[in-house]
């Protein structure tokens, strides 16, 4: 048994890393200032961890999170391109300053080894597709840019300090348990539950973007596997989590609409600063390196997507009926 820290831990991603730590017989440990993260995330699984509410910008809450445990799953950020273009400040402070203080308290800690939430957006708008790790990065947003310059600390700290870091560039995660409500939130969450309220979904700019849009279980396993990998193959490095596959976001919501049985049409709004207008990930390097493949398919993970937020209204309307019935 291994023991553990999830920054973030209440957030989408954090809080399904945590529920599989917690499945394969680790001790975990949790960090989260609910900045972006849910308490109803975490309220499961709650007694089952250490769990403390705090920020990474504070030196000695980070100091006491990493003390003596094994590994480091960095997941807490402000992931949002479009709020990073409106506070970059902001942004920085959350993704950039944080990974600092982290890094600094996980090496003095002797951690075995961090493992880093980077991602694609540091490959910005070039047209070469697929996205391989040795391309030149090249962001277009402030977040991408701390994104970016937190996988440099990562891999400096490898070199300066022997501390083992390994980067997992994530490429457009969705799944069970991401915000919809938020104007920043990931699109598929948006528009499985505004189709499964009647509600018109919003494509920003015309439809033809695409992604690699990558399910949540797929993220969690290459999270595991990183902390496995020898040490010869990916300390240090930075490596992509995808699933090798793009669909543009007018076949997206096509799809959609079969699995929900909605009826109406989307709306076309401006295309917003800073998005990207294509991404596709190159898996060779993460497969050799990390044992990685993708477990979970695309159009599988929109139906165990949309199963899960149908299920969350069900109370809901339930409730909602029974008050009727009353009246």
């Amino acid at each position: 048994m291994a023991s553990c820290l999830i920054t973030g831990v209440a957030g989408f991603i954090g809080s399904s890393l945590a529920r599989a730590a917690l499945a394969a017989g680790n001790e975990v440990r949790g960090i989260d200032n609910f900045a972006t993260g849910k308490r109803e995330n975490i309220a499961e699984i709650c007694g089952r961890m250490h769990f403390r509410e705090a920020d990474l910008l504070d030196v000695d809450a980070v100091r006491t999170a990493c003390a003596g445990v094994d590994y480091v799953f960095h997941q807490a950020a402000i992931p949002s391109v479009p709020k990073s273009v409106l506070d970059p400040l902001g942004s920085n402070r959350a993704n950039l300053d944080a990974t600092v203080n982290l890094l600094i308290a996980a090496r003095d800690a002797k951690v075995k080894r961090v493992v880093y939430a980077a991602s694609s957006s540091a490959y910005g708008d070039t047209p070469t597709l697929p996205k391989h790790e040795a391309m030149p990065p090249n962001p277009i947003s402030p977040y991408a840019v701390a994104k970016l310059a937190s996988e440099h600390y990562m891999t400096s700290f490898y070199r300066c300090y022997g501390l083992e870091t390994v980067s997992l560039r994530y490429f457009n995660i969705f799944g069970p348990r991401q915000d919809p409500n938020s104007p920043y939130s990931g699109v598929l969450a948006r528009f499985i539950t505004q189709m499964l309220k009647g509600e018109q979904p919003t494509i920003y700019g015309d439809g033809t973007q695409s992604r690699d849009f990558t399910y949540i279980d797929n993220v969690v396993s290459a999270n595991l596997l990183a902390t496995t990998a020898p040490s010869a193959a990916v300390a240090g490095q930075v490596l992509n989590v995808a699933t090798g596959t793009r669909v543009n976001l007018n076949e997206t919501f096509r799809i959609l609409k079969k699995i929900i049985g909605f009826r109406g049409d989307v709306k076309y709004a401006p295309e917003r600063a800073g998005d990207v207008k294509h991404s596709l990930a190159d898996l060779a390097r993460s497969e050799e390196q990390l044992g990685y493949k993708p477990l979970v398919s695309f159009e599988e993970g929109l139906q165990r997507t949309v199963d899960w937020y149908r299920a969350q209204t069900l109370p809901q309307e339930s409730a909602l009926s029974s008050a009727d019935s009353r009246h």
